[in-house]
């Protein structure tokens, strides 16, 4: 059975309904706050946390007096331009009080689809994170149009989850788990406490929406675990409108738990290994050794650069001999890579015009 206690690294995904009224249009402070104190309590036992959380289109909207009806594009990407503001505030003083420090996060679906900018994506809040922060993570609706959005908050966050290697995955939602059929309907739904493997039986029973308050009811939130379960991440649906929903999961509230297939860190691996490459790095014995002890590889241990490929492009790792060590994703192109083989890693600014990363391949983008 899966549990919060050994977590690691946790994303909370946060509905619209849970954080502003949906008459008044304001902020549920009361209810902020309690989150907080979860927040807190997480953080004092050295779990990192990760919030994926909506609001900021309906804070926006009360903000600039627009109409409760459907909103234009236009008309909601102001209303989200408005409402961030007001979102990143909001966390910033429920959190001050712990000491804990947070940063907005927007993201667009192109951050994950494009290797490169999910690359960026992955390097900052994995800094974020190892600095003690709280990223604030949602979906750009600024600039996000149809073609680039994640179109839902619940496969965001399993999106986040896996960008950030996390473990658990929370969806507080206005139910308190997965059922067999729609409960509001059926009195003979039942609920699961666990689900190991999403077979297509589970998959007929998401066919309708649980709860009309949520968008893409149940077949969202089943596609969030496929996606978090197979990046070795645990996902958990409950019910999130108490103060203190956090604690009262810990405590056995009503849940479903999706149980993951292996860890983050061996899910990571099979993907990169899965991928064609589009290039190799040839490295000398010392950078050879130094990555079966599980470092980055530097520069200075490579002595040929072969293939055209782009940051994020997944490449070969050969030693002297031919003999493939391993695959992992490029930080460099192979033209800067090229000009930066073999020297220290200090050199790097000189050699390029700017400051890049230390390594060629991050230990965490490597697969031997």
């Amino acid at each position: 059975m899966a549990t919060l206690k050994d977590a690691k690294r946790v994303v909370i995904k946060i509905g619209s309904a849970l954080l502003v009224d949906r008459t008044s249009g304001l902020l549920k402070a009361d209810w902020l706050k309690a989150l907080a104190e979860d927040v807190a309590m997480l953080k004092a036992r050295g779990t990192d946390v990760v919030l994926v959380s909506s609001g900021s289109i309906a804070l926006g909207r009360r903000a600039l007096n627009l109409p409760n009806a459907d909103l234009s594009l236009d008309q909601s990407q102001a209303a989200a331009a408005v409402g961030q503001i007001r979102l990143a505030r909001a966390y910033e003083e429920a959190l001050a009080p712990y000491e804990i420090t947070t940063a907005q996060v927007l993201v667009t679906l192109e951050d994950s689809a494009n290797r490169r900018r999910y690359l960026n994506s992955r390097a900052t809040l994995d800094q974020l994170l190892t600095l003690g922060v709280v990223p604030i993570v949602n979906e750009n609706d600024t600039v996000a149009t149809d073609e680039i959005r994640y179109g839902d908050n619940d496969r965001l966050a399993a999106q986040i989850a896996l960008t950030t290697g996390a473990d658990t995955l929370i969806l507080l939602s206005d139910v308190d788990g997965f059922y067999s059929a729609n409960p509001m309907t059926d009195p003979a739904a039942k609920r699961f406490e666990v689900i190991e493997e999403i077979t297509p039986e589970i998959e007929d029973m998401a066919g309708e929406g649980v709860s009309g308050l949520s968008k893409g009811g149940m077949i969202t939130k089943l596609m969030a675990a496929k996606t978090a379960t197979a990046g070795g991440c645990a996902m958990a649906i409950t019910e999130g409108s108490a103060l203190r929903p956090i604690q009262a999961l810990e405590k056995g509230a009503n849940a479903t738990w999706f149980l993951a297939h292996g860890t983050p860190q061996l899910a990571r691996k099979r993907w990169i290994t899965s991928m064609k490459p589009q290039g190799a790095l040839v490295v000398d014995t010392g950078a050879a050794n130094a990555l079966t002890s599980g470092k980055s590889l530097l520069p200075a241990g490579v002595t040929a650069v072969n293939g055209d490929f782009s940051r994020g492009d997944p490449i070969e790792i050969r030693d002297a001999f031919g003999h493939r060590l391993g695959q992992g994703l490029a930080a460099y192109s192979s033209l800067e890579a090229d000009q930066i083989k073999g020297r220290h890693s200090r050199e790097i600014e000189p050699i390029l015009g700017y400051p890049g990363r230390a390594a060629l391949i991050h230990r965490d983008d490597l697969a031997l």
